[in-house]
């Protein structure tokens, strides 16, 4: 289990959301290597470059935080904590270890789909979270291009591909063109292996396209589907059939 806060107003100390990423250095040492003691384990984790400037570990007694900084504004963006054994299992860096490796519990099949859902309307709040963070507006669901998005992340699993142009079904003018979904502007954002929804948003968030579909002021509606590891979110700016 994890807590994931993103929201400005609540305490997360000795964190702040919107913080400089500078004073989090100034009062806070960011290590690249932390070892973990668990049961009859060793595990030492090796933060790279990118994961300190991006998302770095802080311990914080027997509690981690994992800190999300939004390199383009420079400001701490969201901090998941999470105890010993998340950590090991999760393992969202490199890790080495001594002992017997904690795994964590295979997801049935029948469990899936209602893990996607809720993967789904997180992707969705956190979206619009972030938008009301820049002062745009918020995106109202539209179920039929939820349904697009989920289709193609389904199509990217099953046929082992990872692309916005499906070799069935098209790019994404065609797949939304397909569902009857009327608009006047589109966009679209693909993320696969991740830990969950809002590690693909702060992933998203990070990365100059992807950022560009998050904050595009024309957007009105947006669907989001989710199938296993791969997540896609549509974005349209929407107009009504005449």
């Amino acid at each position: 289990v994890t807590i994931y806060d993103i929201g400005k107003d609540n305490d997360i100390t000795p964190f702040s959301i919107g913080e400089n990423i500078q004073k989090i250095y100034q009062n806070i040492f960011l290590d690249t290597d932390i070892t973990v003691q668990y049961e009859e384990g060793t595990y030492r984790f090796e933060l790279t470059e990118e994961d300190l400037n991006i998302r770095p570990l802080v311990q914080l007694g027997s509690i981690y935080a994992q800190l999300s900084f939004d390199k383009f504004k420079g400001t701490l963006s969201s901090v998941r904590f999470m105890d010993k054994e998340t950590l090991i299992k999760q393992r969202p860096y490199e890790m080495s270890y001594r002992g017997r490796l904690v795994d964590p519990m295979p997801i049935v099949d029948s469990k899936w789909r209602p893990i996607e859902l809720g993967s789904e309307k997180q992707i969705f709040d956190l979206t619009n979270i972030i938008r009301e963070r820049f002062g745009l507006n918020k995106l109202e669901w539209d179920q039929k291009t939820a349904d697009v998005a989920y289709k193609h992340s389904k199509d990217m699993f099953s046929e082992k591909y990872f692309s916005h142009e499906s070799p069935k079904y098209g790019d994404l003018k065609k797949r939304l063109d397909s569902e009857q979904v009327f608009y006047q502007l589109a966009g679209e954002n693909i993320a696969a292996q991740y830990m969950d929804g809002p590690s693909a948003v702060e992933g998203w968030l990070n990365s100059e396209g992807h950022r560009e579909s998050l904050l595009e002021s024309k957007f009105t509606h947006i669907g989001v589907g989710v199938y296993q590891k791969y997540y896609t979110q549509n974005f349209i700016e929407k107009s009504w059939e005449k």
